[in-house]
């Protein structure tokens, strides 16, 4: 890999890594299938400033999908699951801060 933030494609958020989250201070990605353990270490690390204790990694097959009479399949994928040290905390959505967005009350009503 060459491009460190060409490694991480974006965070999955489900339950269950929500709870993974809360339990174990893991994070879980959507990675490149090419990527290997220690490109995502570093790429979390760099992007992210914290530190990564342990990278674990699993390819998701793709189902099989149809559209009418015609048969296919998605697209291979590949998660990673990320433990962060004990001390380190990642908020994937509120760590990018977006300098002029405007700031909506509930009270505004739209």
């Amino acid at each position: 890999m060459k491009n460190l933030y060409g490694v991480i494609l974006g965070p999955l958020v489900t339950e269950k890594t929500s709870a993974m989250k809360a339990e174990a201070n893991k994070i879980a990605f959507r990675v490149v299938r090419d990527a290997n353990k220690v490109a995502i270490k570093s790429a979390v690390e760099s992007m992210f400033g914290v530190k990564v204790t342990d990278v674990n990694t699993q390819v998701n097959r793709g189902k099989p999908k149809r559209v009418g009479r015609s048969y296919g399949r998605r697209q291979n994928w590949k998660k990673a699951v990320v433990t962060l040290s004990g001390d380190a905390d990642l908020d994937v959505f509120h760590s990018f801060d977006i300098p002029d967005a405007p700031e909506v009350s509930p009270e505004d009503g739209e």
